[in-house]
């Protein structure tokens, strides 16, 4: 009855193999593709837009390859590491695209899938969050009001977004951190604006009392 066990367990062991190959050329790559993704993001909030979209553009590179491998074996599955990629990548693209001034771009036009694509946009509210504050410590403060609209843009577009978490990824995880960010940074800018009123007035006063 076992005549044939070392036959089909011999096409098992290739089979597994591929499979095996396969996944550590994902992984490996997944883990390229979030290192780049930072080294965008970084460049980004240094203001080095170029080499930004040179990064980026390598991070595409490297999501593609390994968009590929899990294709080639699709046990591998796209979920934990390969997702987490997608999304670091899906997000670089965003930051870059909002604080540069740039077009939004796409989940089909980045090779991303929509779900990828709306948990990467929930992350970049956390980094414009970041590029707010460093606008307010610039005393621009109305550049900052425009990037905290998009910030409560960006919330209000991901949490209509009423699926089960298998189905979004943790997208609603992230919806609640958008809200407490936009929140926040909301309070932050107010304060700002008030001290930014308060020494206007004061200037004022001051101009008023020395030409007296």
């Amino acid at each position: 009855m076992l005549g044939r066990i070392d036959e089909f367990a011999e096409q098992a062991r290739q089979e597994l193999e591929q499979i095996h190959r396969d996944r550590e050329e994902a992984y490996t790559t997944s883990r390229e593709v979030v290192q780049a993704a930072s080294a965008t993001i970084k460049a980004v909030h240094r203001g080095e837009f170029d080499a930004a979209r040179e990064q980026v553009a390598h991070t595409r590179e490297l999501h593609e390859r390994m968009i590929q491998a899990v294709e080639a074996s699709p046990q591998v599955g796209y979920s934990g590491f390969v997702g987490d990629a997608a999304r670091e990548y899906a997000e670089s693209a965003q930051v870059l695209a909002l604080i540069a001034d740039g077009e939004l771009p796409g989940p089909e036009e980045m090779g991303v899938d929509g779900a990828d694509w709306l948990n990467g946009l929930g992350d970049t509210v956390g980094e414009l969050r970041r590029h707010v504050l460093d606008l307010i410590r610039r005393d621009q403060v109305e550049e900052a009001e425009r990037y905290l609209a998009m910030m409560d843009e960006i919330y209000q577009t991901i949490m209509s977004f009423d699926y089960p978490e298998s189905v979004t990824k943790g997208l609603r995880r992230r919806s609640d951190q958008a809200r407490g960010a936009v929140e926040r940074t909301r309070g932050d800018l107010t304060n700002a604006l008030r001290q930014s009123r308060l020494e206007r007035r004061m200037k004022e006063l001051e101009d008023t009392l020395g030409s007296e």
